[in-house]
This record gives C-alpha cells, structure tokens and sequence, in this order.
C-alpha cells in the first residue's frame, strides 16, 4: 500500500530481537527503505550486528549519545556513504536504577539530568543532525509511553521524562516543519523488551496493560514497526507533532 523505496532510514536503539527499535528496522527494511543502525558499544556489537546483516545494513555505527562527538560520526559517516537521510528513528531512553526506581521527589540532581540528556535532548542533538541531511524534507520518530499522560506506578522519573520529550516531539515539529520534515512520537503499550526491565514490577505492569485494554492484549513491536514506516513514507508527511499511541486502545481507559 506504501513503499519506502529509495529511502534511507538511521534506526537508534537495537539492542536485541525483542527491541521495540527492531521491530521499526524490520518494517522499515521490508517496505524498501535502506537502513544504517547503530549499537551502543562493544559489548552490545555482537547482539546487533548478526540484526543488521539480516537488513542488509550497510552502515553499523557504534552510537553512545552521553559520549561527545559520536553522533556527529554517525552523521558523518551517512552523509559519505548516501548524502542524504529521510528517516531518522529514536528509541533510546535510560535512567540510573536508584531513581528509577525510588520516588521522583527523591531522584538525584544527576540522575535527572541524565535521563534528560539520553532520553530527550539526544533526540534533539540527533534531529539537529539529521535536518541538513533532509533537503527534500524526512521524517523523525521518537518512542513515549502512557506514563508521560498519566502517573503509572513503578514509572517514576521516566514519567516526567516522557512528558518532556512529547513536548519536546511537538516544538521540533513547529521548528521543522517548514523544511517538509515531520516530528511523531509513537507511545507504545508496554512490552517486555530489555530496556523495560528496569522498572520495578514491570510484570503486574503487563498484566494490567492486557486487562486494561478494550482488545485485551498486548501490541507487538512488529505493530509499532508498521506505523513507524507508514510515517516514513511520503503519504503520512502531513501527519506531525502528534503523540500515537500502540497499545490495544488501553489509553482510552479510566
């Protein structure tokens, strides 16, 4: 119904098969698009490379945003190899486990500023990369989560985390808007990948999301994948600064 023949598309956030970010390369890849993913250092190397050779990825890049100046090689290393970038998708997030886990009144004055800083202002910094790269406009994408809307127990920091880069999405949005680039944030229900399992029961967390939902179950990072590349395909450019949200219909619930 779409294709993202022709479009090269960067994908931040694999760690494994079962990451929300894997799910968005696989749709992306198998709607046409050309993909570069990263991996965050050499112990996560080995878990992401064998993914990107079933992309046919011809970048692998190491990205690890609290280290300055790698993801201007990322970039860099795009605009040798194709010249251009169309999509760029973030799904990063990161908490130190004693505030993610204690009370947001308790959390530390560095723990808060590096969730921040890895969760939402290095969306910022890699959009600031990418929008020389998006002459004839793109698209970029950012991963939320109910709990930006609403407080969901055992969230804590990353709540407010969230709430920032849904703001975050919507002034990137107004900025880029007229270069034909468009900003999203794609809010998926919960799902048991590796970065999930830091938050404290995390399982009563799912159990819940299935009760809660009008459809009783969980979405799939192959579902958060088809949305990812519907947006990045040329048809869906009007669709910008928006929250949308995956999850079963469980957002709608009281």
């Amino acid at each position: 119904m779409f294709s993202l023949s022709g479009k090269k598309a960067l994908v931040v956030g694999i760690a494994n098969d079962q990451s929300i970010a894997w799910g968005v390369a696989q749709a992306m890849r198998n709607a046409g698009a050309e993909l570069a993913v990263t991996y965050l250092n050499a112990k996560a190397e080995p878990h992401v490379r064998p993914l990107a050779e079933q992309l046919n990825a011809p970048l692998v890049l190491p990205l690890d945003v609290s280290v300055p100046g790698q993801d201007a090689a990322v970039f860099e290393q795009i605009r040798q190899h194709w010249g251009q970038l169309d999509v760029l998708v973030h799904s990063i997030a990161f908490a130190p486990r004693t505030d993610l886990q204690g009370r947001v009144v308790d959390s530390s004055a560095e723990g808060f500023a590096s969730a921040m800083d890895i969760s939402v202002h290095s969306f910022v910094r890699l959009a600031h990369l990418a929008e020389p790269l998006m002459g004839q406009g793109g698209a970029l994408m950012a991963m939320s989560y109910y709990g930006a809307e609403k407080v969901i127990s055992s969230y804590n920091l990353m709540g407010p985390v969230k709430a920032a880069l849904e703001a975050t999405v919507r002034q990137l949005a107004a900025e880029l808007g007229p270069g034909n680039i468009s900003v999203n944030a794609l809010s998926p229900g919960p799902m048991a990948t590796r970065a999930a399992s830091g938050i404290a029961k995390f399982d009563q967390l799912l159990d819940h999301a299935v009760q809660q939902a009008p459809m009783h179950r969980l979405a799939t990072i192959d579902d958060v994948g088809a949305l990812a590349a519907f947006l990045a395909c040329d048809p869906a450019r009007n669709i910008t600064g928006n929250v949308i949200h995956v999850d079963a219909g469980a957002h709608i619930m009281g």
